[in-house]
C-alpha cells in the first residue's frame, strides 16, 4: 500500500494547515494578506507502508516497494552527527516540541515499538497517550504529551459525504514521525508533543490555537525547539489583517526568549492552494510560498533526495531505488539533489530580512515572485533557509499502529493511512524535526540556547566555512509536475529548493554555537 495518491492529494489541497507570521527587526514592514478559514492539513508528502511487525524492514523490503528507508544510525552517519553522539552529545537537558493537530491515540506505544527496534529508550513510550501518562518533570528524557486547550481524541469520524476535513486521525502519521525523528536525532533531549484541538474548518481559530500553545511554553521557559509541520499558501488569506497581526506574537517572544523555531516549507514545490472551493480548492495563481515557513522569524526547511547508502548512510548510491538518484536522473552521482515537491520562492507578505542581503557566491536570489499580486513585498524574504532529506523515496522509517476500523467505514473514513506497521515516510515534515533534532544537540554542546539562528546560518554561508558546514545541493528544480506553474532551480549557494544546503553537522554545529555567540 502506498501514500502517492494520498500524497499527491495532499499537495493539491495546500497540505499543512495554518500560517502565522511574525514581525523581525531585519526585515521590512510586511504587508499582510487578510484571513479567511484556511485549510489545515499536515505537511506529509508521500509514504508507503513497508509491512508489519516489530522489527524494522529490510532494506531489501523497501528496494521492493522502490524506496530506500533510512534507519536512525543511517541519518547519524549521512548528516554526520554520529560522532557527536557517540562524544555524549545528544540533546540531554534540552526540550524539543512538536506542534500537531490532535495529537494520536497509539503514538507512546509506538514510540515503544520505534525506541526498542532502534535501542532509542525514553521515559513515556508506553502507556495512555494523553497528558496522564506523563512522566514526572524530574526525568529525562522523557516524552510528555500537552493539551492546553483540550485533546479531542483522534479517531475517525462514521461514515459521511464530507470533504474529509474532521478525519483526525489524518494526522497519526505526522505525529509518529515527527515525535519518532526528533526523538532519534536527539535522543537524550526531552520530546514535547503539543496537540491542539485544532478542527481543520476553524481556520483562524486553528491558528490562534496553535500560536497560543506555541507562546505559552515559550514565556514559561518549558521548550528550547519548536518543530511546525504545517502551512498554508500565502496567498490562501483573503481578509482581515487584524487577526494576522495578532499571530506574531509567538515568534517575536521566542526570538526573545532565545528559542529556536522551525517550520517545514512545504510539499507542493511552488503551488499551493487558495481554501476555496470547500471540495476543490482552486490553486494559487502565481508561484508562492507557505506560512509559517515564510516568516523570517521562522528557520525555513526545505527538501533533498538523499542518494547516499540507505543501510550504512556513507558513500553515493546510484544503484537502488528511486529512480532520482539513479545515473540518469542524478549524472553527477551526487549525494543530495532538490526533491521536486520542496517547497520554496518569495513571500508576497515579507521583505528581504537583512540576513538574506549576504549569500554564498552563485546564490540564485530572484527578489520577489513573478505574477504576484501588487501588494507584494519585492525584494521579498526567500524561503528556505536550508534543507534535509524530505522524499519518500528516500524516507525514514517510521512506525505506527493506526487501527483499521471497520466502523469508520472502508478506507477508515478515508483516513489513510490505517495499517499497523512501518512506513517510510517523506515530507518537508521529515525535514523539520531533525533540524530541531540538531539544534537541541547544539544547544546543549553551548550550554546555552541558541534561539533565532538564520543570521549565524547565512554568515556562515559567505564565510569560508560554508563548503564544509553545508551540503550545496544543485541539481533540479521544485516545479510541481501536477502544476503548469513554473519552479525555482537548485543552483550552487542560496536556491529557493534546499536554501543553503544541508547540514554536515560535526562541522556546522561548532560554528554555529561561535556564530550565535
Amino acid at each position: 500500500m502506498t501514500g502517492s495518491i494520498v500524497g499527491s492529494w495532499l499537495r493539491r489541497l495546500a497540505i499543512g494547515a495554518i500560517g502565522v507570521l511574525s514581525l523581525t527587526a531585519q526585515a521590512t514592514t510586511p504587508v499582510l494578506p487578510s484571513v479567511s478559514q484556511v485549510l489545515v492539513r499536515p505537511a506529509l508528502g508521500d509514504w508507503a507502508y513497508i509491512g508489519a511487525g516489530a522489527n524494522p524492514p529490510s532494506e531489501a523490503a523497501c528496494n521492493a516497494a522502490g524506496r530506500r528507508c533510512f534507519t536512525p544510525a543511517a541519518m547519524h552517519n549521512a548528516y554526520d552527527y554520529a560522532k557527536l553522539l557517540a562524544a555524549g552529545n545528544q540533546g540531554q537537558g534540552k526540550t524539543i516540541a512538536v506542534v500537531d493537530s490532535f495529537g494520536a491515540s497509539t503514538i507512546r506505544d509506538d514510540l515503544g515499538v520505534f525506541d526498542k527496534a532502534f535501542g532509542l529508550p525514553i521515559c513515556g513510550d508506553s502507556g495512555v497517550s494523553d497528558p496522564s501518562g506523563n512522566c514526572p518533570s524530574t526525568v529525562s528524557p522523557r516524552f510528555d504529551i500537552v493539551h492546553l486547550q483540550g485533546g479531542p481524541p483522534p479517531t475517525p469520524p462514521p461514515p459521511n459525504n464530507g470533504t474529509g476535513q474532521e478525519n483526525h486521525n489524518l494526522w497519526d502519521l505526522e505525529v509518529a514521525l515527527d515525535v519518532e525523528w526528533a526523538h532519534a536525532t536527539a535522543p537524550l533531549a526531552n520530546i514535547m508533543l503539543v496537540a491542539t484541538p485544532t478542527a481543520e474548518t476553524l481556520g483562524v481559530q486553528g491558528f490562534q490555537q496553535m500560536m497560543n500553545s506555541e507562546d505559552t511554553l515559550i514565556l514559561n521557559h518549558q521548550v528550547d525547539v519548536i518543530s511546525q509541520s504545517f502551512g498554508s499558501g500565502e496567498g490562501a488569506f483573503h481578509s482581515g489583517t487584524a487577526s494576522i497581526k495578532q499571530l506574531r506574537q509567538a515568534f517575536i517572544d521566542a526570538q526573545a526568549n532565545k528559542v529556536t523555531v522551525f517550520a517545514s516549507s512545504g510539499d507542493g514545490g511552488t503551488s499551493n492552494n487558495f481554501k476555496e472551493p470547500v471540495k476543490k480548492p482552486a490553486e494559487i495563481p502565481y508561484p508562492s510560498v507557505i506560512w509559517p515557513a515564510s516568516d523570517p522569524l521562522v528557520t525555513a526547511v526545505g527538501g533533498t533526495y538523499l542518494c547516499v547508502n540507505a543501510s550504512t548512510g556513507l558513500g553515493v548510491d546510484t544503484v537502488s531505488p528511486p529512480a532520482r538518484c539513479r545515473t540518469a536522473l542524478n549524472p553527477d552521482s551526487s549525494r543530495e539533489t532538490g526533491w521536486v515537491f520542496s517547497g520554496g520562492g518569495y513571500s508576497i507578505v515579507f521583505g528581504k530580512p537583512d540576513y538574506q542581503n549576504s549569500m554564498p557566491a552563485g546564490s540564485s536570489y530572484a527578489g520577489c515572485t513573478s505574477g504576484g499580486p501588487s501588494s507584494q513585498s519585492c525584494p521579498a524574504r526567500g524561503v528556505p533557509d536550508v534543507a534535509y532529506q524530505a522524499s519518500s523515496g528516500t524516507g525514514v522509517l517510521v512506525y505506527l499502529s493506526e487501527p483499521n476500523t471497520t466502523a469508520s467505514g472502508t478506507g477508515c473514513g478515508g483516513a489513510s493511512p490505517c495499517s499497523t506497521g512501518w512506513f517510510v515516510v517523506g515530507g518537508t515534515s521529515a525535514s523539520s524535526p531533525q533540524w530541531a533534532g540538531l539544534v537541541a544537540i547544539a544547544d546543549q554542546i553551548a550550554g546555552r540556547d541558541l534561539g533565532f539562528i538564520n543570521p549565524a546560518l547565512y554568515q556562515i554561508g559567505v564565510s569560508a566555512k560554508y563548503s564544509s558546514d553545508f551540503f550545496d545541493v544543485h541539481t533540479n528544480s521544485n516545479h510541481n509536475p501536477n502544476s503548469t506553474l513554473p519552479g525555482y532551480p537548485s543552483t550552487t549557494g542560496w536556491d529557493a529548493v534546499t536554501g543553503l544546503g544541508t547540514p554536515d553537522a560535526a562541522n556546522l554545529i561548532p560554528d554555529l554555537i561561535a556564530a550565535t555567540s
